[in-house]
C-alpha cells in the first residue's frame, strides 16, 4: 500500500507525550480543589505540584539521574501519588511493591526490577528486615514515618521521606525526552512460578489517561466523572496504577482521598466526612462494605462504583443498586494498563427497569476506544456475534504491556499471532457487548461439557443467606471434572446443602442449565481464600480440595 508523507518544518516540534503533561493539566483545572489523606494531610494542586517538584529534586540529591528503579512499598496515600509523576518525570522507573505477597515473593521482585532506591511505610520495615541482607542492587531505603515513637529497626536507614522531601528546592524544570521511556512496572503473580514483570511507558500512560477520560468522563450514563466529583481509591495503588484512575483524576484535577491502611471504620468515618463520588473497587471489597453494620445509616445514593478485578455478579449488583451506588463493571488485566472494556448505559438504556439494568450494568461491556478486541476459537477465528458462541478475547491497544521484562519466550506466548492473549472466555452480541463466562483455566469440564464457574456463582449466590461463593472443578473418575462449591452464610443464617440443590433445581427447570451442572457438594466455610488484590484464589482453592472425594 503507497502512502503520502510530506516533510516537517526542520524546526517543527515532535510532541512526547510524558507524564509531566497530566500534571500540569491539574493546575488548568480546578488547582484548588484537595487532595486528602486520612485526617492528617490536605494539600491544593499548587502544593502538590511543589511537593513533586520537592521530590524530583530528592531524587536527584539520591544519585538518580534516569533509567534507576524507585520501589514503593506504602498505602494508598498522598506520597504514592507524589510517586507516581516524580518518579517517571524524572526519567526513572517506579515500581510498585506488592507488599501482600509472601515475603520471599517480595524480595523476588524487588531484586528481579533491580531497585535501587526503596520507598518503605514504616509499618512494612518488619517485612524488609527478613530480607534486608539479600537485597541485590537496593542503595539507599527511605522510610515513610507517621508514628510519632521511635522505628526500632535493623535496617540501615538513608532517611525520612517527609524530612528529606521537604529540604529540598521547589524550582525544578521538568525534562524532555522520548515517550517510549519505561515509566512503571510492577508484578502480576501467575498460577505457577514466580510473578511476572509487566511494563509501561509515558506514551502509553497518557494514552491510556486519555481512553479513561473518553470512556468515563463523557460516555457511559451509569458512571460519568464531573469536575465536581470526589475520587476515593479503593483498590491498591501498587496494582495496576490502581486502574489509571490516580493519573486521571490529577489530570482533571478532581477532589481526591486517601485512606491509607483500609480499615473498614476508619474508611466509614473517612467517607462520612469527605463525601466520596467515585471509586473503584473488587467485588469482596462492595461486599464487605454492604455487610457492615457500621455502613448501614450510610447515604450512599450519591456514589458511583467501578467493579472490576472479578466478576460483579448480579445479586451483589442489586444489593448496591438498593442502596443507591450506580455500580459498573471494568474489565482488564496487569498487562493492559488496564482499562479494556467496560459496561455501558446509554441515555435510553439508563431508563430501563432495574432487571435490565443489572443485565447490563454486570456484563463485561463493549471496548473502549482505540481498543482492538476479537473473540476468537480455537483456529482463531471470530466467533459469531451471537451471544452464544464462546472463544477467547484477544487485544491490541496502544497501551498494552509489550512484553515480559527478562521474560522473552513467556511474552512471546502473550503475544501469539500478534494479539495479546488474555486467558479469558467470552462471548459477544450483534450490540458488541461483551461477557466473560470464565478463565480458560477456571472452566469446569463435565462428562464433555464446558460449564461456566462464574455463572454457577451468580446462580448459587442469588440464594438469600449467601455472603459470598465460588466454584471449581475437581477431579472425577466417571466424568472428568466436577462442579464443587464454597459458601460463605450471611451473618444470622443457616443453611444446607439440601436447600442450594434444590435452589439450584430451579435453574435446571427453566432451562438455564443442565441438571448435571449442579454441584454435588456445597461446603460451607467461614471464608473464601483471596489473592492479594482480592480476587477469590481459584488456585488456593484447588489445591486445598484437589483430591476431595464428592
Amino acid at each position: 500500500m503507497k502512502i503520502k508523507t510530506i516533510p516537517s518544518a526542520s524546526n517543527a516540534h515532535h510532541y512526547q507525550l510524558l507524564i509531566k503533561d497530566l500534571l500540569e493539566n491539574s493546575l488548568r483545572v480546578n488547582p484548588n480543589h484537595e487532595i486528602v489523606y486520612k485526617d492528617q494531610e490536605r494539600l491544593n494542586y499548587y502544593q502538590l505540584y511543589d511537593r513533586i517538584k520537592q521530590l524530583c529534586n530528592m531524587y536527584g540529591v539520591l544519585g538518580l539521574d534516569g533509567g534507576s528503579v524507585v520501589g514503593v512499598i506504602d498505602y494508598d496515600s498522598h506520597r504514592f501519588l507524589m510517586n507516581y509523576f516524580a518518579v517517571p518525570i524524572t526519567g526513572n522507573v517506579l515500581h510498585t511493591v506488592n507488599w501482600r505477597l509472601a515475603p520471599e515473593q517480595i524480595l523476588y521482585t524487588i531484586n528481579h526490577a533491580e531497585d535501587e532506591v526503596l520507598i518503605v511505610h514504616e509499618d512494612f520495615l518488619p517485612v524488609v528486615e527478613t530480607f534486608f541482607d539479600r537485597l541485590e542492587t537496593v542503595k539507599k531505603i527511605i522510610v515513610i514515618k507517621e508514628k510519632v515513637s521511635k522505628i526500632n529497626t535493623t535496617i540501615v536507614i538513608d532517611g525520612f521521606f517527609d524530612e528529606l522531601l521537604l529540604e529540598q528546592s521547589t524550582i525544578y524544570e521538568f525534562p524532555e525526552f522520548s515517550e517510549e521511556a519505561i515509566a512503571t512496572l510492577f508484578y502480576t503473580t501467575g498460577t505457577t512460578g514466580n510473578p511476572k514483570a509487566v511494563y509501561f511507558s509515558h506514551r502509553q500512560l497518557v494514552l491510556h489517561t486519555m481512553v479513561e477520560s473518553s470512556v468515563l468522563s463523557m460516555m457511559n450514563e451509569a458512571f460519568k466523572i464531573k469536575s465536581s466529583d470526589v475520587y476515593l481509591p479503593l483498590t491498591p495503588m501498587f496494582h495496576v496504577h490502581a486502574w489509571g484512575l490516580p493519573y486521571l483524576a490529577t489530570t482533571l484535577s478532581l477532589k481526591q482521598v486517601y485512606v491509607g491502611k483500609f480499615e473498614p471504620q476508619s474508611f466509614i468515618d473517612i467517607f462520612r466526612r469527605e463525601k466520596p463520588t467515585i471509586s473503584h473497587c473488587v467485588p469482596t471489597i462492595l461486599n464487605m462494605l454492604l455487610s457492615s453494620p457500621a455502613a448501614r445509616d450510610i447515604d450512599l445514593s450519591t456514589w458511583s462504583v467501578l467493579i472490576g478485578g472479578s466478576a460483579l455478579s448480579k445479586p451483589l449488583a442489586k444489593r448496591a443498586l438498593d442502596r443507591g451506588i450506580s455500580v459498573v463493571t471494568g474489565y482488564g488485566m496487569s498487562e493492559t494498563c488496564p482499562l479494556l472494556t467496560s459496561s455501558y448505559l446509554s441515555l435510553v438504556t439508563i431508563k430501563n427497569d432495574i432487571e435490565s439494568q443489572l443485565d447490563i450494568r454486570t456484563m463485561t461491556g463493549r471496548a473502549a476506544l482505540l481498543v482492538d478486541l476479537k473473540i476468537v476459537d480455537e483456529e482463531g477465528r471470530e466467533v459469531p456475534k451471537d451471544g452464544k458462541s464462546l472463544g477467547e478475547i484477544i487485544v491490541r491497544a496502544p497501551y498494552l504491556t509489550m512484553g515480559y521484562y527478562k521474560e522473552k519466550e513467556k511474552g512471546e506466548e502473550l503475544w501469539q499471532g500478534g494479539y495479546l492473549h488474555t486467558g479469558d472466555i467470552a462471548w459477544i452480541n450483534e450490540n458488541n457487548d461483551i461477557k466473560i463466562v470464565d478463565r480458560s483455566k477456571d472452566v469446569i469440564k463435565t462428562g464433555g461439557e464446558w460449564m461456566s464457574s462464574l455463572a454457577l456463582e451468580e446462580m448459587i449466590g442469588s440464594y438469600q443467606g449467601i455472603n459470598d461463593v465460588a466454584v471449581i472443578g475437581v477431579p472425577d473418575v466417571k466424568w472428568g471434572e466436577r462442579p464443587f462449591a464454597l459458601v460463605v452464610c450471611k451473618e444470622g443464617f443457616t443453611l444446607s446443602e439440601q436447600e442450594l440443590k434444590d435452589h439450584m433445581q430451579k435453574f435446571v427447570d427453566q432451562k438455564k442449565i443442565n441438571k448435571w451442572a449442579i454441584p454435588d457438594r456445597f461446603v460451607f466455610v467461614e471464608v473464601i481464600p483471596k489473592t492479594s488484590v482480592g480476587k477469590i484464589s481459584k488456585k488456593k482453592i484447588r489445591e486445598m480440595y484437589a483430591s476431595h472425594e464428592i
